[in-house]
């Protein structure tokens, strides 16, 4: 059943560029403050080494994992098995955002095809792995990407999409800063 690793083996490797989806939770510090949960496709997600994985998150409707990153850096990334032997992946780390502006902008968003909506890449440092048996989890084919978020920023346009980040993706549900907004205020 579930095992629990200090670090990312090459087995969970294998297992996490096979997925066609992931989940990334995070939540602020106040009791009453608004979980995140958001799932995540594309081409998007890298192991950087052991214990280092960041993914490339595109332009959306929230901010909420930049925001509780930079209030406590807690990050939970999951990957299911929806096809061949069951097993789920957990990740556990800090995390931090990282921006067009950032220095290291440019070694980290090398290891992605960046798109007109890519917004910032977030970046973790695992601190433990944990596996568990995925009996649960339902089996189901994977029939490709769906196009909605390129068609979108498309029509939007790059001074659109910039716009769109000032009015939606400054400030979390709860009102906690983003590193967008720390950005825009220099």
């Amino acid at each position: 059943m579930g095992k629990i690793y200090s670090s990312i083996q090459q087995a969970h490797t294998e297992f996490i560029e096979h997925q066609k989806m992931f989940f990334v939770a995070t939540a602020p510090l106040a009791a009453e403050g608004h979980i995140n949960l958001s799932p995540k496709g594309k081409d998007s997600f890298r192991v950087l080494s052991d214990t280092q994985v960041a993914y490339m998150d595109i332009v959306g409707s929230g901010n909420e994992t930049s925001a509780h990153l930079l209030e406590n850096g807690r990050i939970t990334f999951m990957f299911c098995a929806f096809d061949g032997p069951p097993n789920i992946l957990r990740l556990y780390g800090k995390g931090y955002t990282v921006l067009p502006s950032d220095t290291n902008w440019d070694e980290l968003s090398s290891s992605f095809k960046l798109q007109m909506d890519t917004r910032q890449i977030i970046v973790a440092d695992i601190y433990k792995v944990q596996t568990s048996c995925g009996f649960s989890v339902p089996l189901y084919d994977y029939l490709g990407e769906r196009d909605h978020a390129k068609k979108w920023a498309e029509s939007k346009g790059i001074d659109g999409l910039e716009k769109y980040k000032l009015e939606k993706n400054l400030v979390s549900l709860d009102g906690l800063p983003t590193a967008l907004k720390l950005n825009y205020k220099n």
